[in-house]
């Protein structure tokens, strides 16, 4: 077979899996539940949602090579593996001097995308699965092609049938114009997407959520792919796509969203993943698509960019009382209460809910806001109009808000954000968390000397009324990344950071590294920014 196909060759070794009891297990396991996965910070918990985070993916998708840098002193050594636990854990033992080699020939975005505590689970010379894959590799100097793709490809090299899978399982184009599918995804992503050990949070995927993330314009049936368990036809894995044209700095490239990676508990650590990841792979290519995006909060081959997780309280006591926000040294429930206070009101002139007119012109300024970043979407108006425009007719249906400014007869400035439920399992009640989506103003272009300052002004302004107006719907926390221009407003909005990292990865397109709006030490860089305008889902 030739090099360009290995993409799609079955990796048998990887789905070894005592069926008779894997199979038992599944059937059996009609009750249990999961729950996402919960995530601790300074001064708080958070649930974090992520394309490939769960406890699945970082046992079945495998680690990597290093690569290489410069030399680095015992002091930074000591500082690395103490910022990261599971790296420490990893390399206990080790002679100190192999511990500084070998960190010394990884790139400073390499260690610095490997600093979330708990993230690298595997040591970083051991990436099997990703080592046969067209994607960046660690040891793979940037400088030393320009961009482009990691492999050509050819139609005729890509398998018209799936690899085949272990006897007691079959693969299945899921159909989610049926309700009682998308039923099944549901409660496939519920109850086995992400967890935490303490089984305090689980994510609440409603059918809604899944129609608007995985039915966007263009979609394509085949994109969404489960496995069943023969017999019973018990759905056990799912991963899917969506059709995306992506700006990859000079580059416009039509590629797949991948997304909800997700394998039944019973079914883990049996490297299933890597052959879900072949065949969503394969049905991509078959429609002549060979480059995708992706995320996760674990080290793979080979980020393009970091970004880190941040939250503003919006309910300090519900996430109190759940356990998601515990109460700070020092401090009383009167003072965190009073800190995260908000106005009742909404402050900026002309601020009213987009409607279907706003069309045209909300397309226009984001596709000229998103423009200024190296990696974004790029949207036609049929697009726009799904992620950002509701129209769902009963309200506990609805996902997305959008919100514009109209100026004298023009729309200046929108921001929007998306629901995601979680329920705080020990308490038998729902987190309602706000994620901030996409937003855009024409203070980006006023061409002033001044323009970072005047737009800085500008969004926290539009980032306050956003907290009011999420805290006017009742959601109790409101959660964001370090892209977009987000680094202007978090500090200021008293959004804190998490512990967590999301890492962009594109598969077959190699490009440098992208800042994503932290600096060397994980914090705001409020000086570079980002250049990520990508919000995943």
């Amino acid at each position: 077979m030739s090099e360009e196909s290995k993409i799609t060759e079955p990796i048998t070794e990887d789905i070894h899996i005592d069926t008779e009891e894997v199979v038992e297990e599944v059937n059996a396991d009609t009750t249990q539940t999961g729950a996402s996965k919960k995530k601790k910070k300074k001064g708080g918990k958070k649930v974090k949602k992520a394309a490939a985070s769960n406890d699945v993916e970082s046992e079945a998708l495998e680690t990597a090579e290093t690569g290489e840098s410069s030399d680095m002193g015992s002091g930074m050594v000591k500082k690395i593996l103490k910022n990261n636990p599971s790296l420490a854990a990893e390399t206990q033992g080790m002679d100190p001097k192999k511990i500084q080699e070998m960190l010394s020939r990884l790139k400073l975005e390499e260690l610095m995308t490997g600093m979330a505590p708990g993230k690298n689970q595997k040591d970083m010379a051991s990436y099997k699965f990703w080592a046969t894959q067209p994607v960046s590799r660690f040891d793979e100097p940037e400088s030393q092609k320009p961009d482009g793709p990691v492999r050509v490809l050819k139609i005729e090299d890509v398998p018209t049938t799936g690899a085949e899978l272990v006897d007691g399982f079959e693969w299945d184009t899921m159909d989610l114009n049926d309700e009682k599918q998308i039923n099944e995804v549901y409660e496939l992503l519920t109850n086995h997407y992400v967890e935490d050990n303490d089984a305090m949070f689980r994510f609440n995927y409603s059918a809604s959520f899944i129609n608007w993330a995985l039915k966007s314009p263009g979609w394509v049936q085949s994109w969404h792919v489960g496995v069943r368990v023969a017999a019973t036809k018990k759905l056990v894995a799912f991963i899917s796509g969506i059709p995306v044209t992506l700006k990859v700095r000079d580059n416009d490239l039509k590629c797949s969203e991948i997304n909800f990676l997700c394998i039944h508990k019973k079914l883990r650590a049996k490297r299933l993943a890597p052959v879900l990841i072949k065949e969503i792979t394969r049905r991509c290519n078959l429609l002549e698509i060979w480059n995708a995006i992706y995320t996760a909060g674990v080290v793979l081959p080979k980020p393009i960019s970091t970004c880190r997780y941040y939250h503003r309280s919006l309910d300090w006591l519900k996430l109190y009382d759940v356990g998601f926000s515990p109460l700070p040294t020092k401090s009383t429930k009167a003072r965190q209460v009073s800190k995260y206070s908000l106005p009742t009101n909404t402050a900026t002139p002309g601020l009213r809910e987009m409607e279907l007119k706003d069309l045209d012109a909300v397309h226009g300024l984001l596709e000229r806001y998103l423009a200024r970043f190296d990696l974004a979407p790029k949207f036609d108006k049929v697009e726009i109009k799904h992620w950002l425009f509701n129209e769902e007719s009963k309200p506990e249906d609805r996902v997305v808000w959008c919100y514009v400014v109209e100026t004298d007869g023009k729309i200046t400035d929108f921001f929007s954000f998306y629901s995601l439920e979680s329920t705080a399992l020990k308490k038998n009640t729902t987190i309602r968390a706000a994620y901030l989506f996409y937003y855009a103003s024409e203070a980006a272009f006023s061409g002033s000397p001044d323009v970072k300052k005047e737009l800085k002004v500008r969004l926290n302004a539009l980032v306050n009324d956003a907290l009011i107006l999420a805290k006017r719907l009742n959601f109790h926390v409101f959660n964001a990344l370090s892209l977009l221009d987000n680094s202007l407003f978090l500090t200021e909005q008293k959004f804190g950071p998490g512990d967590g990292s999301l890492h962009y990865y594109l598969f077959n397109w190699r490009t440098p590294f992208i800042k994503g709006g932290i600096d060397e030490k994980n914090n705001i860089d409020e000086e570079n920014g980002s250049g990520i305008g990508m919000v995943m889902l």
